[in-house]
């Protein structure tokens, strides 16, 4: 059976590996103390849940649920995003409901790309990112980001030859995996480098909220508020709790949701009509319960940070996500992959390879705050007694 030569870069999958390194561990008795996936541990808001629960019972609810009966939702988003940020959105027009932020990333490069046309990704960056490219079948060009820019890309790196066949950037801040914040002047440049260079931009923006003290994470579109060439991708799955429920939007250049419009249709239908209920309850009801997520994981920051400074492994404090990125110490520094593999086999504590995000990830290891401190304090224990034996 022959398949197309679209899946061959799919193959390589360092989670799918990590997997099989938890399965291992969990047949040899190991308790398993998984840091590997960003999926939270904490409940989606109770008036979410009860928006939710009321419409189970209207069978009208239970059909197909094209674009016009997502409305109400897009109306929400369109208030969500204006309250915070300030910068008028048409919800008719300009913004898109999601199954979550992933299919967006994911489904935009069949929008925007050609066969063998480059997306310009960050590196390391999430890994959807380059499956959309792949799936569509594009070039990447990833753009390094080095602990001395503040992982940042550095757009003069760019090589003329591959900007003249680019036709999309995508950043993401706050950043998956290094935790980096960009600031509002970065993103006023990256406007007027996709300008000069007739380039989509991207940005994934899941980590809105997630930033702690006096940190901010602005919008793409505050750099671009006419969207002149500008799309942002927006899930309830961090803010809210609600990555289960698979509830996510785009807001931007009219055209591009347009397009991508047109990809959703031939893929699929939008969610459950209660689905989007309880992410209008969400965006439009109380905040307390974003404010009580972004405390829970700044104390979960602050003991993880702290139990590795205490076994003498000093990593930098992250100021927004849900993640520490940290440099492998010696003998590991040149292989992520082996250091996660083997610490999983022998402590059942599972993170996730700096190598899966991306060449430029090597000689790294990202931990998901996805569990209480003092659980993150034995996590913290156990990897001190792999390193020192």
């Amino acid at each position: 059976m022959q398949f197309a030569k679209r899946l061959e870069p799919l193959q390589a999958n360092v989670f799918a590996d990590m997997d099989q390194a938890k399965a291992r561990a969990k047949a040899i008795g190991r308790d398993l103390i998984d840091l590997s996936l960003g999926s939270s541990d904490l409940p989606a808001g109770l008036h979410v849940i009860e928006a939710i629960a009321q419409t189970l019972s209207d069978h009208s609810t239970h059909g197909y649920l094209l674009f016009h009966g997502t409305q109400a939702f897009r109306q929400a988003a369109a208030n969500w995003y204006v309250q915070k940020f300030g910068i008028p959105v048409d919800p008719e027009t300009e913004v898109l409901p999601l199954i979550g932020s992933q299919e967006g990333t994911a489904h935009l490069p069949l929008a925007v790309l050609n066969p063998g046309d480059f997306a310009l990704l960050l590196d390391p960056g999430y890994p959807s990112h380059a499956g959309g490219v792949y799936l569509a079948s594009g070039q990447i060009y990833p753009m390094p980001l080095k602990a001395e820019n503040g992982f940042l890309p550095v757009f003069e790196e760019i090589p003329s030859p591959v900007l003249d066949q680019s036709r999309m950037m995508v950043l993401s801040y706050p950043h998956n995996p290094t935790t980096a914040i960009a600031t509002l002047s970065f993103f006023q440049a990256a406007v007027a480098f996709c300008q000069q260079h007739n380039l989509v931009l991207v940005h994934d923006f899941p980590y809105t909220d997630l930033v702690f003290e006096d940190a901010t994470a602005p919008s793409i579109l505050q750099a671009d508020p006419e969207k002149s060439v500008s799309i942002e991708f927006f899930t309830l799955s961090k803010s809210y709790n609600m990555g289960g429920f698979r509830i996510g939007y785009a807001i931007g250049n009219a055209e591009l949701i347009r397009a991508l419009r047109r990809v959703k249709a031939a893929v699929d239908f939008n969610q459950y009509q209660g689905i989007l209920q309880g992410a209008i309850a969400a965006l439009s009801g109380p905040q307390a319960g974003v404010k009580a997520t972004i405390a829970k994981f700044q104390e979960r920051r602050d003991a993880f940070i702290s139990a590795l400074h205490r076994y003498g492994w000093q990593v930098p404090t992250p100021a927004a996500t849900m993640y520490i990125w940290a440099q492998l110490p010696e003998p590991w520094t040149q292989d992520s992959i082996r250091f996660c593999t083997q610490l999983v086999e022998a402590t059942g504590v599972a993170v996730s390879p700096g190598a899966g995000f991306g060449k430029s990830g090597e000689g790294y290891v990202r931990f998901a705050l996805v569990h209480d401190p003092q659980v993150l304090e034995t996590a913290v224990s156990k990897i001190a007694q792999f390193l020192h034996s």
